[in-house]
């Protein structure tokens, strides 16, 4: 071997080596300044809620601010795409769920791969959903609704937050499920659904149960179902839909992802300290309040749950012809 090729050989592994221990140094030392959270939906509601509790909790963590920024618009693709193009660092992360598993089949050409640019960090809550009525409708259970629709076939009226949401989604599975005909409806958003629904313009809905508790509570509308597999504490009477409609679920599922190749370390840092959180008294006390349950998930299970949540929307679009709007 020459001088020159061993001198070449010894400045590459030189450069390999301090190209590592900085890269392991900037992890260690993370965070060293703020921290961006990206969330695709205005403030003030369900998400912006949660993820202001729990980027408090995270802040003093990390002993860095955790700067909630609300990106709203595309269906929450505006905010990935925000995130993919991101620095794969930590300091920009994502609030990640169901919209974003729903729009890998919903949009037909998105400028990003969800499961592979975006790498799952830790899991945040779960919000169980309700199937609810106006109380004209003469269906006081689960079973009575899928009765009533089958002796009334496309008369029935089911709304949701709007084409290809959740809501949209799970009603569309438990019609297929159920072996019902229902006229869906599409809103823009939850809050218009349900003054909808309480004023009798649609019959049937399907909600986060947070949104709807107090006029369950008032009797404003009445609740049918919960979606999850077992009852749910604040609606005790309430049975799940699979006691009627065996494998019947549909939550909506919320976590944390960051661009994909975001260093190991940091994301088990994020992983861990989101964790902690879950797990306060505090923080549990007012997830509590807001009806939603905390995800407490390593990286893998949240991205194995997102994968097997991708396949089970996927299916459920392409079975009822959804498309975007």
């Amino acid at each position: 071997m020459t001088l020159a090729r061993r001198k070449f050989l010894r400045v590459a592994a030189g450069a390999a080596a301090l190209s590592g221990a900085s890269r392991f140094a900037r992890a260690g030392d993370y965070p060293s300044r703020p921290v961006h959270w990206v969330i695709g939906f205005p403030p003030g509601g369900g998400a912006d809620i949660v993820a202001r509790i729990l980027g408090a909790w995270l802040a003093a963590r990390l002993g860095q601010q955790v700067v909630i920024e609300n990106k709203p618009g595309a269906g929450t693709n505006l905010a990935t795409e925000t995130v993919v193009n991101s620095p794969p660092d930590g300091y920009t992360l994502l609030w990640v769920g169901t919209s974003n598993v729903i729009n890998a089949t919903l949009y037909s050409a998105l400028p990003f791969d969800f499961l592979k640019s975006i790498a799952p960090a830790a899991g945040v809550a779960t919000y169980p959903m309700v199937i609810e009525c106006h109380p004209s409708v003469p269906a006081k259970t689960i079973a009575e609704l899928i009765a009533l629709a089958r002796a009334n076939p496309g008369k029935l009226t089911m709304a949701s937050y709007g084409t290809g949401t959740i809501s949209h989604v799970a009603g569309e599975l438990f019609k297929a499920m159920a072996g019902v005909e229902m006229v869906h409806v599409p809103y823009r958003g939850g809050a218009p659904m349900v003054n909808d629904l309480m004023g009798g313009q649609v019959q049937v809905a399907l909600d986060v149960v947070a949104g709807s508790l107090p006029h369950i509570r008032s009797g404003a509308v009445r609740a049918l179902a919960v979606t999850t597999k077992t009852r749910l504490d604040a609606l005790p009477d309430i049975a799940p839909v699979a006691e009627t409609v065996p494998g019947y679920e549909a939550v909506v599922f919320t976590g944390v992802g960051v661009p994909a190749g975001t260093p190991e370390d940091v994301i088990a840092r994020l992983n861990r300290e989101i964790n902690a959180g879950l797990v306060d008294p505090t923080v549990k006390k007012r997830f509590d309040d807001l009806s939603v349950a905390p995800l407490i998930l390593t990286p893998k299970e949240l991205g194995d749950y997102m994968a097997a949540e991708t396949n089970k929307w996927a299916n459920v679009i392409k079975v009822a012809n959804i498309k975007a709007d």
